[in-house]
């Protein structure tokens, strides 16, 4: 699924659909880029860093489950840093494109769902995520999903041309 950019100048109810309308940009953004990469790059790294694209999928997934989930909506969450072994992010074997994308986009419903029922202003619920700081409101929790898949699509951007994929929006 191709989503426009969500143009400034495009008028938008509230700032909520603003943030639900940036987060489903990036989100199917970098799926396309996935998608479009041939298999053997999906478990390949191209950076120093080490990770691959699959992992970045995985990454950004538990991103939104760690600061909706657990720590906007205070929910007990099994692994939360289901991401990470040994110090890195990791995928297993056995995970492939379509079952990390869909977990993705089943994340991102979920996300949206939480933006569309809530307050921009509302505070997060107290627990473990916030490691004993007062809970941060949802837009703040926001504007850090949003900075989260900037930053990683335009590191995807630049390992999808060095693989041959699509460049560019």
């Amino acid at each position: 699924m191709t989503l426009p950019f969500p143009s400034p100048t495009v008028p938008a109810a509230d700032r909520r659909e603003v943030f639900v309308r940036y987060l489903d940009y990036f989100r199917e953004s970098l799926i396309a880029k996935v998608e479009a990469l041939p298999e053997p790059e999906l478990r390949r790294s191209r950076v120093a860093s080490g990770w691959t694209p699959l992992e970045l999928v995985k990454h950004l997934r538990y991103v939104e489950r760690r600061w909706i989930e657990w720590g906007f909506q205070g929910r007990a969450v099994d692994e939360p840093w289901g991401d990470w072994r040994d110090d890195r992010w990791h995928v297993r074997p056995e995970e492939n494109r379509d079952d990390l994308v869909g977990a993705l986009r089943e994340q991102g419903a979920h996300t949206r769902a939480v933006i569309e029922a809530a307050d921009l202003d509302a505070v997060g619920a107290p627990g473990p995520r916030w490691a004993g700081a007062q809970p941060a409101t949802l837009e703040r929790v926001l504007f850090h999903l949003v900075q989260e898949y900037a930053r990683h699509l335009g590191h995807l951007d630049i390992v999808a041309e060095l693989a041959g994929g699509p460049v560019g929006e």
